[in-house]
């Protein structure tokens, strides 16, 4: 297949449920190719897959994410693009220092019991749920909340909100896909941020009134005092985008991962009560099933690269689920091994952008993946996995399945 018709599979509903197999056509052609002239592309000249080049682009701080034209007529890209995680330099520097200070290790650690106490919640009610034979949505009853519930108590939003939350980041996600910009996602991701924009400024106001111990309440504390070079407007951006990435990604860490491994019972068996193992199950899951799938960074000047001829300001699609089954780097990398030798995954990035809630979510897998698998271990899947459809973020929406008893 040449590229175009790898990219043709691609965007095919059998590639929206399994990019992989083009993925491995696509390393066929090298580490970049060319890309043939689409509307779905029109800013962006390569598509990369191979793990060095791949790696090699996000490192570089010259490679930058451009704004898309006419940004400034719509909420959602306002609020993109007044965030660390879509600016460049100094603007992402500075905020993202800011950010920074609040993920510390002790901060982290302090967050172990909230996610154990959330784990060992969301477990009782799927022996609930479960009991006397009856299916159970592991995403609904499992998946998603966890993630959800940890982030909300870590950054301060009432639980009762996240029903209503969720719809808005389901419009935002919707947009995100590389065939996402129809309008009618456009109007629904813009009223989905300029809801959370108000939400949040409601949410402030209220933590300036009555402060707790939220990442809420002590970024609008140093906010107030001057300590730190941050907008309200700015933080309500950052906080929207945080909230995005720091659990969506985790709620397909979780329902990717759990049928890699119950396919493989001894591993499944074993996780329990053996902490290296699980950090090796979640560096894998992620490397093997990678929630998201590509990022763009646009060229600061004519170059080559990888011998593709890149312009200036032209985009390069980096496929990090690609490059993350590259098999120059990941030999054999369809196969799920927990105690896999080589380079890190590529899952959340590396470089300037590299994801600040990283290891959150992988504390989160850590600590609850061995405690699913310990408290239901004749856990299967009793049906066919549902996938989101999605280029960008790709995980499962339904997976239903029984406990055991």
């Amino acid at each position: 297949m040449d590229v175009d018709e790898i990219l043709t599979g691609l965007y095919s509903e059998q590639g929206r449920q399994n990019p992989y197999p083009w993925y491995a056509a696509l390393h066929g052609h090298g580490p970049i190719s060319t890309v043939p002239t689409r509307p779905e592309h029109s800013t962006v000249s390569a598509v990369a897959g191979g793990y060095d080049l791949v790696d090699r682009v996000l490192r570089d701080p010259e490679w930058y994410k451009g704004a898309p034209p006419g940004w400034q007529d719509q909420e959602i890209l306002r609020t993109f693009l007044s965030s660390m995680m879509f600016t460049d330099p100094p603007e992402h520097t500075r905020m993202r220092a800011v950010f920074a200070k609040t993920f510390t290790p002790r901060r982290l650690g302090a967050l172990e019991p909230v996610i154990v106490r959330v784990v060992d919640t969301m477990l009782d009610r799927m022996a609930e749920a479960g009991a006397g034979g009856s299916e159970v949505d592991f995403v609904a009853d499992f998946a998603y909340p966890v993630p959800a519930l940890v982030m909300a108590e870590f950054i301060g939003l009432p639980e009762a909100d996240l029903p209503w939350y969720r719809q808005r980041v389901d419009w935002i996600d919707e947009y995100m896909d590389v065939a996402g910009k129809t309008p009618e996602r456009l109007a629904r991701a813009n009223q989905a941020a300029e809801e959370l924009r108000g939400y949040y400024r409601e949410l402030i106001a209220h933590r300036r009134r009555q402060p707790g111990q939220d990442l809420i309440s002590g970024l609008v504390e140093a906010l107030d005092s001057g300590d730190v070079e941050l907008t309200e407007d700015e933080l309500i951006s950052n906080l929207i985008v945080l909230f995005n990435a720091s659990f969506v990604t985790t709620v397909y860490m979780f329902s990717n991962g759990l049928p890699v491994l119950l396919a493989h019972p001894d591993v499944a068996a074993a996780l329990p009560g053996d902490d290296a193992l699980a950090r090796g199950c979640v560096d894998e899951v992620l490397r093997l099933e990678s929630p998201v799938h590509f990022l763009a960074r646009a060229a600061p000047r004519d170059t080559v690269l990888g011998g593709v001829p890149v312009r200036q300001g032209e985009n390069v699609l980096l496929i990090i689920a690609a490059a993350n089954r590259d098999p120059a780097r990941f030999p054999d990398p369809d196969r799920f091994d927990p105690r896999r030798d080589g380079p890190p995954s590529l899952a959340f990035g590396v470089g300037l952008h590299f994801c600040l809630g990283s290891a959150v979510s992988r504390l989160e897998g850590r600590l609850a993946l061995p405690r699913l698998l310990a408290r239901f271990p004749r856990l299967t899947v009793t049906r066919t996995p549902t996938y989101s459809g999605s280029l960008f973020l790709r995980g499962i929406d339904k997976l239903f399945v029984s406990t055991g008893g």
